[in-house]
């Protein structure tokens, strides 16, 4: 049984919602959870940038913001390498030494500019610890393939079938921390 479980689908289909419920019912179980978790930033109803965050300890910074400045773009976004790094790829790193499911949302465009970002995720990939990781649905990347290719699961989430997504992938990721 693998130990790698993606979820992928279109924009706001659900993924980042089931991957924190599932992350909330582990910890209801008594695991230990930790990774990083993106979500959107909105003012007056406008998409304005993406925060990313630890998931064990809270602790947020900016991913990326619409604007100008230095940093890789994608579209009208300016990624923050070092928040991203000093953030997410801190709460990879800490969740592969302290908890026993990792968490990563998402494996992305904006992530994948980040060299510590592509290192830390091999790194869970090859840990054998379990990693529930959201990844772009239309994003063709190296890394992206190798999760795919070692994945027990790729989901895609619909809004039809969320429920039964997080209902057997909670019971799955259960099912490898036993085995």
């Amino acid at each position: 049984m693998g130990r790698i479980f993606l979820l992928t689908g279109r924009p706001g289909s659900g993924k980042t919602t089931i991957m924190l419920e599932v992350a909330e019912r582990l910890k209801g179980r008594g695991l230990r959870i930790g990774g990083m978790v993106t979500r959107e930033v909105r003012r007056e109803g406008t998409r304005i940038g993406f925060e990313v965050s630890n998931l064990a300890t809270g602790e947020r910074g900016v991913l990326a913001r619409v604007g100008s400045g230095g940093g890789p773009r994608i579209g009208k976004y300016i990624v923050n390498l070092g928040d991203l790094e000093a953030v997410g790829v801190e709460a990879i790193r800490q969740a592969l030494k302290e908890a026993d499911v990792v968490f990563v949302d998402e494996v992305g465009p904006m992530e994948l500019y980040s060299q510590a970002f592509r290192q830390a995720v091999l790194e869970v990939m090859e840990s054998g610890k379990p990693l529930v990781a959201t990844v772009h649905y239309k994003a063709k990347d190296s890394l992206i393939e190798k999760l795919k290719a070692k994945a027990g699961s790729l989901l895609e989430v619909k809004p039809e079938s969320r429920r039964l997504i997080l209902e057997n992938l909670t019971v799955e990721v259960l099912k490898a921390l036993e085995g």
